[in-house]
């Protein structure tokens, strides 16, 4: 269980806190506003009405004491960073921020950010993977270059296993699972038959995923 701060309780900050208490950590919210605090109250418990900006109203948090902090504040660069510096002054031990456009990120790495995340960007992005090719059905990016797709079986694959097909050396993907009737199964045996009732994630390039099919 890890203790974390979310700051900013707009639509992503109130998102990241239910989903961090649901997986069954401590979350502390801070917002400025008193309205997003009452709306956000039947959700999170531990609600603070304060100025993240402000050094004396932070150090009553006991910044150290938290093993993540997230900035989930998108709308104003200048606040972002500020509080991602005094975070790093008060010795937060890492640090999520939002940015908007490439030179913020730089910005905020370079001032204490351990991790910057395009929210908007990212989703957009991620969308436009899933829906813009027919046979994927969802992705999850690990680097800009590889990622994890779930994907119909490849015609070709039907009736035959890893074994047969030399996956990863004819077509530079890694079958991690299999998918079938909502039910996971990871890291198939090698003698595995592909069906087609069934989906599978492979992971690798968006170019070696798309020429799959």
């Amino acid at each position: 269980m890890k203790s974390i701060l979310i700051i900013g309780l707009g639509r992503f900050g109130r998102h990241m806190a239910q989903k961090f208490l649901e997986n069954g950590h401590q979350v502390l919210a801070v917002d400025y506003r008193e309205e997003r605090a009452d709306a956000a109250v039947g959700d999170i418990q531990q609600i603070l009405i304060g100025d993240a900006t402000d050094e004396r109203f932070m150090e009553t948090l006991g910044i150290s004491n938290f093993d993540l902090a997230v900035i989930a504040i998108g709308e104003n660069f200048q606040t972002v960073l500020e509080i991602t510096v005094l975070l790093k002054d008060l010795g937060c031990k890492y640090i999520v921020a939002r940015a908007t456009r490439d030179v913020h990120k730089k910005l905020l790495l370079r001032n204490g950010a351990d991790y910057v995340s395009y929210a908007e960007r990212e989703v957009a992005e991620r969308l436009a993977i899933q829906f813009g090719m027919d046979n994927i059905f969802d992705y999850v990016e690990l680097t800009p270059e590889i990622g994890i797709y779930e994907i119909a079986v490849p015609k070709k694959w039907l009736g035959k296993s890893m074994v047969d097909l030399s996956i990863r050396t004819k077509y530079h993907v890694s079958v991690m699972a299999t998918k079938k009737e909502n039910q996971i199964y990871p890291l198939p045996h090698p003698n595995h038959v592909f069906e087609s009732d069934e989906s599978i994630m492979v992971m690798g390039t968006f170019k070696d995923v798309g020429n799959l099919e």
